[in-house]
This record gives structure tokens, sequence and C-alpha cells, in this order.
């Protein structure tokens, strides 16, 4: 990050402050579609297709879904910016809302399909607006920028699920069944944060941050002449590693959590409980963000890495050995699953998102996201598989023992520090030191 004049860039440049209000506020709502599919897609599925096995059929779609829709956003940014391509995500994922809550009402299990791999898109979008965020951040603040507008989808995503009974009733009054009802709410939050977004999010950080980089550029090449100046490629050993961090986080953490609603219900918990545990752990996959964004910028890339594997190992053993009938034990397992995965998705985005200049960054970042989603379609379509094969202590203990692959990654990248050093702290200016 350069400031205006070329030189070296020591805090925020003026307009990021209103790209994130804007990022914050459409994020505050996206977040409450973004609960939909957590909550109830797996119990939708039991319902409709009367097989536990299939239940997690749901979270592989919709992830699979938001594999094929962080390609395709990625593609928008980097031609037209941020701003087109997340409002026409969010704009995708309140359609496939729409096509999930038609699909219940009239009981066909294809269209139930379809509407769950076009609502990818909005959890998608949700998922890719941390990196607008991060676009006109200056290094030194880069994991705070990231979770900024990760902490605001806290409020929706956590009000959601607890919407479970009230949206039921709204959809049955509708004739409607009403696992559908959260799905309404999503149709409704996913397409209030499209349109934010097309109308407020002025200027576009993308493009910006671009024409920053190429005027820095240019006073470059005045002073040293362009064929003196230093190329900046992609850091591809940092983008990998990054990506790794993410992928397993993602994995281990979509595959516990599509299942402990099914988990609670066969063991006699109902909907609005099990609810109420998505509800906390979507609160600690996103209220924790602050703490974690200061951890990443000044304890450390790497560091921060490392803890996601060791958190996810604890909620994994916690989540294996707690009693099925115990509302809190599950709940403590899903808050420390939540909070693993937080560790994780911050500092991997940072670790990319440094390793990568403006010029390749969007179009490089939607491939890392589908990454990202493809682990999580893994960890859904598999969930269900393992949990009739061997139970749900099975599947909780055998990921928190995937996750603490981490550790063993982070180690090997520590080792090689000369490509590594950036990804690993982001230096500190003199005001922030004091």
């Amino acid at each position: 990050m350069t400031a205006r004049n070329g030189a070296p860039a020591t805090r925020d440049i003026p307009e990021q402050r209103r790209i994130l209000a804007v990022l914050v506020f459409s994020q505050i709502l996206s977040g409450a579609g973004l609960a939909a599919g957590i909550t109830v897609g797996a119990l939708l599925a039991e319902e409709m297709l009367g097989s536990t096995g299939l239940a997690g059929l749901p979270s592989a779609l919709f992830t699979a879904g938001s594999a094929l829709g962080a390609v395709a956003i990625g593609r928008i940014c980097r031609r037209w910016g941020r701003r087109p391509g997340l409002a026409l995500g969010y704009g995708a994922g309140a359609l496939g809302s729409l096509g999930v809550v038609a699909a219940a009402a009239v009981d066909s299990a294809p269209l139930l399909f379809l509407g769950l791999l076009v609502y990818g898109a909005g959890t998608a979008t949700n998922l890719m607006a941390r990196y607008a965020g991060a676009d006109l951040a200056s290094p030194a603040r880069r994991g705070r920028a990231v979770s900024t507008v990760l902490f605001a989808t806290t409020l929706g995503a956590v009000v959601g699920p607890n919407l479970v009974t009230l949206t039921g009733r709204l959809a049955h009054s509708w004739g409607i069944p009403r696992l559908a009802g959260p799905f309404i709410l999503a149709t409704a939050a996913f397409g209030a944060a499209a349109i934010v977004l097309a109308i407020l999010l002025r200027p576009d950080p993308l493009r910006l941050a671009q024409a920053l980089a190429e005027k820095a550029a240019q006073a470059a090449d005045g002073a040293l002449g362009a064929e003196d100046r230093p190329a900046q490629p992609p850091q591809r050993g940092r983008v990998v590693m990054g990506t790794l961090v993410m992928v397993l986080t993602q994995l281990v953490m979509i595959a516990i959590m599509t299942m402990t609603p099914v988990h609670m219900r066969a063991h006699g918990h109902g909907t609005q409980e099990a609810g109420f545990v998505i509800a906390l752990h979507v609160g600690a996959m996103f209220l924790p963000s602050p703490l974690t964004g200061l951890l990443v910028d000044r304890v450390g890339r790497l560091w921060t890495a490392a803890a996601s594997g060791v958190t996810l190992l604890a909620a994994g053993v916690l989540a294996a050995t707690a009693s099925p009938h115990s509302v809190p034990a599950l709940a403590a397992a899903l808050m420390l699953l939540g909070l693993g995965w937080n560790f994780g998705l911050v500092s991997g985005t940072a670790i990319v998102t440094d390793a990568l200049p403006p010029a390749n960054r969007a179009a490089a970042q939607g491939l890392v996201d589908v990454g990202i989603a493809v682990a999580g379609a893994a960890g859904g379509a598999s969930s269900g598989l393992i949990v009739v094969a061997g139970g749900f202590p099975t599947l909780a203990l055998s990921g928190g023992i995937l996750a603490l692959a981490v550790v063993p990654l982070v180690a090997w990248a520590a080792r090689r520090p000369a490509a590594t050093a950036s990804a690993t702290a982001a230096p500190r200016t003199e005001t922030e030191r004091a």
C-alpha cells in the first residue's frame, strides 16, 4: 500500500473509512441470510428426503455454489470492480433463497438442490467482502480491516438462527413448511445487501487501489527509470500457505457444524435449541474478529494460523466427548469451532492479500475462495456419511485431528523466513509502536 504521492503508506487513506462503513452495513444485513442454510439446511433436507445420510447434502450444495460464485465474483471484480461483483453475488443469493422457499412449498427435491446451489453465491459474497475491506488498508492494519468486515456479520448471523421459530410461523401462515422460514429471511437479507452495495460502495475500493498502485509505479518510473524498477509479482508460496490454512479450517468447521443440528435432534432437542447452539457458533465465528485482527497485525500471521489448528482440535475433542443431552457442552464445542475458524480465516486472508499486488488481487482471491468452498462442500457432503458409519463423535474427533495439520504447515513456513517474513508480521509505524 502506498500513499498518493508514491511514498510508503503508514495510515489508511481517507476513503477507507467510508468503504468500511458501507461494508459493515451490508454485512449486518447479509449475516441473517448466511445463517439460514447453516441452521435449517440439513434439517430441511432430512425432512424432504427422509434420510439422515443425505442431511449433509445442502451444505455440500451451497458450498459448491459458493465455489462457482467465487469464480464468477472474482472475474467480475477483476473486470469491473468490487461494487458490481459483490452486489450481483448477493442478488444471486437472494434468488437462490427464494428458490429454496419455492421448493419447500411444492416439495420438489430438484428445485431444492438448484436453489441451494444458487444460494451459495450469497454465502460466497459474504465471505469475499472481507477482501474489499483490505483493498485500501495499509499493511500494518490489514488484519484489522479484514476483521472489521467479518465482525459486522455477527449481528445478522446471530439474530438469524434465533428467528427460526418466528420465520417458521410466518412460513406456516403462508402454507409453506416451517423449516423454509429462515430462507424467507435470507431472500430479504441478501436482496437488501445487494441494493446497499450497488448504491453506496463508492469509490470502488479495488479500482481505487489499482489506480493508486499505478500512480506509485509511475512515480517510481520517474525516480528510477522503468527498466530499473523492481517487479512485484505475486508471491506464490505465501498464497499457497494462506490458502491451505483457510481450506483446512473451512473443511473441519463445515463438517462438524453441518451435523450438529441433526445430532441434537436425534437426541431429543428441538429446532429452537439447535438454532441457539448454531447462533452461538456463528457468533464465535465473527464476534472475536477485532481481537483476531489485532493478533494478526501485532503478534503475527503465522502464530494466529497455528492457534486456529489447536483451537479446532479442542473443539473436536469437546464435541466428541460431550453428552449429546447437554446443550451447554455442545454450545461450548461449537463456539470453539467458530473461534478456530475465525483465527484461520483472518490470518490466511492477511497472508494471501500481503502476497498479491492490486492488479492480480481479485482473480487470485476468487480462486482462493474456490478452494475454500470446495473444502466446505467436501466437508458437508462427507459429514452425514461419516455420522451414519461411525457416529457424531467420530466425525468431531477426526475433524479436530485433521485441523491440527495447520501446525506443521505453519512450522514449515516459519523455517523459510525469506519467503514468509512479510506474512509473519506486518511492519508497524513509529506512531503504532508508540
